[in-house]
């Protein structure tokens, strides 16, 4: 999440959903765990005198000769999970190419509107907009909440989100808590959010 224009009359924040560095590395990890799994179960199945009987695989490269790795039911259940690790790959590649969920906040003064603009899967709803007057705007808010907690600790850490309480969609969130902004940059975005639509900023 960052700014991508700032004038007297607008701000466009660039909103970061699924182009993360995590989801980077767990697309690319699931690829190359689940298409293991595949090879090993291909290796398998090659190394064997039927469906049904299994021998040693020779020709493996990363296994000894001596290993014996039936395809029933170890390389079919490895193949199994290889082919389902590579249809989760390739949803989180597609999820990260299209950038869903991505998108930005538009602050126009001009047009007197603030434009949330989302991108979806590709299709009809490709593009989801929600606009809201200016003058439905009644304050920027500053909430905090629990970010996780320990399953075998008491210790809970919490974050604060940016909230745009209006009159009609209610509280809309500006920021999340998976962002993690430091309590500066939460404070700064507030208040410079507040400066700019002319509404009281509450913690």
């Amino acid at each position: 999440m960052g700014i991508l224009f700032r004038s007297k009359y607008g701000l466009v924040y660039s909103m970061t959903e699924t182009r993360r560095r995590s989801n980077f590395f767990w697309a690319f990890f699931t690829f190359l765990g689940s298409l293991g799994l595949l090879l090993v179960a291909i290796s398998s199945y090659l190394g064997m005198d039927s469906f049904f009987f299994s021998e040693e695989i020779r020709d493996f490269l990363f296994i000894p000769d001596f290993i014996y790795f039936p395809f029933i039911p170890q390389g079919a259940a490895m193949g199994f999970y290889g082919i389902g690790g590579l249809f989760s790959s390739f949803y989180l590649w597609s999820i990260i190419l299209w950038d869903v969920g991505g998108g930005y906040d538009i602050f126009n003064k001009k047009q007197k509107k603030v434009r949330f603009v989302r991108w979806g899967f590709p299709g009809k709803n490709r593009r989801i907009i929600l606009e809201i007057p200016m003058n439905e705007l009644q304050s920027i808010r500053i909430i905090t909440g629990v970010k996780e907690g320990g399953i075998f600790t008491r210790t809970l850490t919490y974050g604060s989100i940016v909230y745009l309480e209006t009159i009609e969609q209610g509280f809309v969130p500006l920021t999340r808590i998976e962002d993690n902004l430091t309590g500066s940059e939460i404070a700064q975005k507030a208040g410079e959010l507040s400066v700019f639509l002319d509404v009281p900023l509450f913690y």
